[in-house]
């Protein structure tokens, strides 16, 4: 299942995004996974939430990153869940392709029984009516 956290950038989404994953942690039977643009946030995560910046990573393209998923995936095998903010950034997609992107993730997220939880710098109009359902906040 994904997961998405919406709203125009600055509002306040990888507050959120972090409340959400240090209180996650806590219930967690298996690992969790955060990627991001840069470690800026990494004192603000809990110590057993593995940081992925993924900038380092050379990424070209929303497909690269999708191979960067299973390249993640493959690696952690009791992997329950990925955090993933600034997701228009680290995924290098935009508006016009970021559903695409967020279905493929949902496939993947139901084929490994992993939760991606996303923020990403749209607004809910901008989110296929297909994947309305799975906003849990909105900004």
């Amino acid at each position: 299942m994904i997961q998405l956290i919406v709203g125009a950038k600055g509002k306040g989404k990888t507050k959120i995004l972090l409340d959400k994953v240090n209180s996650e942690i806590k219930e967690a039977h298996g690992s969790i996974v955060y990627l991001d643009k840069s470690t800026k946030h990494m004192f603000e995560l809990n110590n057993k939430i593995r940081l992925i910046d993924v900038s380092g990573f050379d990424l070209e393209s929303s497909g690269e990153f999708i191979g960067f998923i299973y390249g993640v995936l493959s690696q952690d095998h009791d992997l329950e869940q990925m955090y993933l903010d600034s997701f228009l950034k680290i995924s290098l997609t935009d508006a016009s392709t970021a559903n695409d992107v967020l279905r493929r993730l949902d496939a993947i997220s139901k084929k490994f029984g992993v939760t991606f939880v996303i923020s990403i710098s749209l607004d809910a109009s901008e989110i296929a009516e297909d994947l309305k359902e799975t906003i849990i906040a909105e900004l």
